[in-house]
Parts: C-alpha cells; sequence; structure tokens
C-alpha cells in the first residue's frame, strides 16, 4: 500500500509511553506530523528525535503535533523520552498495525542480510486528516528543516 497526498490518513489507536491510548482523531483540528522510526536510542533514531525535539516549541505555537511510532514497547518509549527529554509522544505498535496501514513496514537489506523493519517515514497531516506530505525512505540529515518548511508552509 502507497500512500500519497490527498489521501484520507489511516486511523490508528496505540499506546504511548504511560499505556494511554491515542488515536489519530484525537488530534482533527491540528496539523500532525506523524514519523516512523526503526528503533529507540539508536544514532538515526536518536538524531530524528533530537531535531524533533529542537523544532518542539516552534510546532506547538503553530498548532502543529508531532508523533513518533515504532514497534519498541511502552517501557522502551519511556527509557527513551527520559534519556532525552522528548516533549513530544512516541507511540508504541508492537503488532505493526498502523506501520502495516502506512506501508512502511519493507523487507531492508543490511550487509547482505534481509530482514523487515520500518522504513523511516514521515507523514504530514492536515487539519481534517488528510495527508498532505509524505517523506519515504528518509535520510536523518536536515530531516527536521525540511519537515518545518513543508509543514509551516502550508
Amino acid at each position: 500500500m502507497s500512500l500519497k497526498k490527498g489521501d484520507k490518513a489511516p486511523e490508528f489507536t496505540l499506546k504511548d509511553h504511560l499505556g494511554n491510548d491515542h488515536s489519530l482523531k484525537d488530534y482533527l483540528g491540528k496539523k500532525v506530523v506523524l514519523y516512523f522510526y526503526p528503533k529507540d536510542d539508536t544514532p538515526g533514531c536518536t538524531d530524528e528525535a533530537l531535531q524533533f525535539k529542537d523544532l518542539y516549541e516552534e510546532f506547538k505555537e503553530n498548532d502543529v503535533v508531532i508523533l513518533g511510532i515504532s514497534k519498541d514497547s511502552e517501557k522502551s518509549h519511556q527509557k527513551f523520552i527520559d534519556k532525552y527529554e522528548l516533549p513530544f509522544l512516541l507511540l508504541s505498535d508492537p503488532e505493526i498495525e498502523a506501520i502495516n496501514n502506512y506501508g512502511v513496514w519493507a523487507l531492508k537489506n543490511k550487509f547482505g542480510k534481509e530482514y523487515y523493519g520500518i522504513l523511516r517515514s514521515t507523514f504530514i497531516i492536515d487539519e481534517e486528516g488528510i495527508i498532505k506530505d509524505v517523506f519515504l525512505n528518509v535520510k536523518v540529515k536536515n530531516h527536521g528543516d525540511e519537515v518545518k518548511k513543508c509543514i509551516l508552509s502550508t
């Protein structure tokens, strides 16, 4: 499944680091930066999270919500949030339901070994729940600035 600009963003309900449910519909009326990342506290994922942390206040002032999703546990998310003082929500998708619905579960290859994992991706979702932009197979360097430019120009 390949989501694109103009598609309705697939609904989900996932738990945060405290075990509270969060659904995409909870954020109707706000812009959402929904980013999928492979694993808590790894170099690329930490760099990406810290970029979003640096932009958090500016996004918040513009009524933009940041939600990160990985298949890591709630406990893993709690440690990651605490370690880097992340001010936004990380949601746990151990059953890879949202990950599959957004089409970011993919066959990957590292050092000749094939495995399935999350394709680092970001979706910009508007106030009505429509996808306004898609970043697939994200390269971490400067990604926060790319997202900022995209979301604050719409």
